[in-house]
């Protein structure tokens, strides 16, 4: 992994570090690491290494891309967010913001990740800042002392304000670059929702199973666009669908409880009586085909005609409506057990997020540089990397790396 650093002293403190967020401990920031680390535990060195070391961490973020790919054999790039909890205002990119990490609206840094994944592993290999409006001069919410602070954190004069699905858009475009071309993504509502986010998945000719909010609105598949007569003054009428479009949690429930099949997608954690000893993850399923509606969507589509997607819906036995939507743009004869796997699929980065901050020290960076955070974030990325190839070199199954 450390290949692509310059000097052997980085090569050297990059794995010192690395073992700093193995080892047991509490807390994996530079001091109580340092205090661990025995005649290695050069707290400045370390500290240096991770805020002001001039590595580039796309370059490590590239080789473990690599490494990951021929161990899991991913089967989908899954894109979400986590929260980094801040108490002061000194830490790059910090601003009063929602994240799913504290459910509320709070004070922290917020990171977009990218991750390989398939049915049995995942690994992080990519993450992005999030810089709010506030951190941005060219942004009308510009904040005059946050952006003041942008020199002293060592934000690049180029890095502006990005949407966190353009983000997720330019991760996407980083690892096919590497060489990594993995045509499924998976990525819950804060992106699906987003009609730009989907567009650019499909320029990108990547198929996808995105949540979706229960109020994205559709027309049903076999809606046809009419066109108006001809008064004969003023510009020809345009083709349009003569019924407005509904929200998608409407057509699943004039579609009907008996529309709804079950599924079984994978083991879960508690015993069960099947062969693997664990009970399996059910429940059941609406799927509809459908037509996307939306300014954006009509913009971007030839013809007066929507195209068709998959509409997903989570209907347990004992819920009087939905609970949870997808939509994806897999193909038309996709069966619903293939819709459901991919669209649950999600539970890996979840699992990631949890590994790297209950156990790797992922929220524990101390330090209020960019650099440093993505430095951080990166080495803590190549912990988890490390942790599930001695899981897999273990498994039973017949899994473990050649």
């Amino acid at each position: 992994m450390f290949e692509p650093f310059a000097r052997a002293d980085q090569r050297r403190w990059g794995a010192v570090y690395l073992r700093g967020l193995l080892l047991d401990g509490r807390r994996k920031s530079v001091e109580p690491m340092a205090a661990r680390l025995g005649e290695d535990g050069n707290r400045q060195a370390l500290a240096h290494f991770i805020t002001t070391s001039p590595w580039d961490a796309a370059h490590v973020r590239a080789r473990l891309a690599w490494r990951m790919q021929q161990v899991i054999k991913p089967t989908a790039l899954l894109i979400d967010d986590t929260g980094f909890l801040k108490d002061g205002d000194a830490s790059a990119c910090v601003t009063r913001q929602y994240t799913g990490t504290a459910g509320k609206v709070t004070n922290c840094q917020a990171g977009v990740s990218l991750h390989l994944a398939a049915d049995g592993a995942s690994a992080a290999v990519d993450w992005r800042l999030f810089l709010p409006e506030s951190w941005d001069p060219a942004s009308p919410k510009a904040d005059p002392l946050k952006v003041a602070r942008r020199s002293t954190c060592g934000i690049p004069t180029e890095v502006g304000h990005v949407e966190k699905w353009q983000l997720a858009l330019d991760m996407i475009d980083d690892t096919r670059s590497w060489g990594i071309d993995i045509p499924l993504v998976v990525a819950d509502g804060g992106y699906g929702d987003t009609a730009a986010f989907r567009l650019g998945l499909e320029e990108r000719g990547l198929t996808y199973v995105v949540g979706i909010s229960t109020t994205t609105t559709a027309q049903p598949e076999q809606a046809q666009p009419h066109t108006p007569p001809y008064g004969g003054r003023g510009p020809r009428p345009q083709p349009a669908y003569p019924e407005s479009a509904q929200a998608v949690k409407k057509l699943v429930i004039a579609a009907g409880r008996r529309a709804a099949r079950p599924v079984q997608w994978r083991e879960g954690s508690r015993p069960g009586s099947g062969r693997s000893g664990l009970k399996r993850m059910y429940s059941r399923f609406v799927a509809l085909r459908m037509r996307p509606a939306g300014r954006e969507i009509r913009k971007a589509t030839d013809g007066p005609e929507l195209p068709a997607r998959w509409l997903l819906a989570e209907w347990p036995a004992n819920q009087p409506e939905p609970v949870q939507f997808w939509l994806s743009n897999l193909p038309a004869d996709t069966p619903l057990a293939t819709l459901v796997r991919t669209a649950k699929l999600r539970w890996r980065i979840e699992h990631d997020y949890r590994e790297m901050k209950q156990a790797l020290g992922l929220a524990h960076f101390e330090g209020r540089t960019w650099p440093g955070w993505h430095h951080h974030v990166t080495l803590v990325s190549v912990a988890h990397a490390f942790c599930t190839l001695q899981r897999l070199t273990r498994s039973p199954k017949g899994t473990a790396p050649a």
